[in-house]
C-alpha cells in the first residue's frame, strides 16, 4: 500500500517506497504510476484509463515524496514550476560513521547516456552538484 499525503483535484503526493520504480522499466515489477492509476480508477470508478502525469522521479532505490499531476493543466503548470526552479528539493542520507558536524561536498555529475548512469567527474563537465552536511543530533 502506497501512503498517499494530500490529493485534490490536480495533485496527487505520495511516498514512494524504496526499491519500486516509478514507471515501468524491463522488470515489469509493479511500478508506482500503473499502482497509482489503477487507484484512481477504483476509487472514482473510472471505466476508461485515467490520466497522471509524472513530472518527476526518483531512482528506484530512493524512497521519499513524489508529485503527480491529475490534470494537463496540472502537469504543464508543474513542468513549467520545474524548468523555472521553483519546484525545490531536498535529500536526506542517513549514514553510519563519523562526519564532521557541518560541511559541504561539491562535485560534477555527468550522465553516461548510453547506460544512462550517472557519475561523478573532476572536471568541470557535467552538472554542479553540492550536497551540505548537517549532523543531525536525536
Amino acid at each position: 500500500m502506497i501512503n498517499i499525503l494530500y490529493e485534490d483535484n490536480h495533485l496527487l503526493v505520495v511516498v514512494k517506497p524504496a526499491n519500486m520504480a516509478v514507471n515501468l522499466d524491463s522488470s515489469n515489477d509493479l511500478d508506482l504510476l500503473t499502482y497509482l492509476k489503477q487507484y484512481l480508477k477504483e476509487k472514482y470508478q473510472k471505466p476508461n484509463n485515467v490520466y497522471l502525469g509524472l513530472v518527476h522521479r526518483l531512482d528506484r532505490p530512493v524512497a521519499g515524496i513524489m508529485v503527480f499531476a491529475k490534470t494537463s493543466k496540472a502537469a504543464g503548470r508543474l513542468a513549467k514550476d520545474m524548468q523555472s526552479n521553483l519546484f525545490k528539493k531536498e535529500y536526506l542520507a542517513v549514514i553510519c560513521g563519523n562526519c564532521k558536524d557541518k560541511d559541504t561536498l561539491t562535485d560534477y555529475l555527468k550522465k553516461d547516456r548510453k547506460t544512462n548512469m550517472v557519475s561523478t567527474s573532476n572536471s568541470k563537465e557535467g552538472k554542479l552538484a553540492s550536497l551540505q552536511i548537517g549532523r543531525a543530533h536525536v
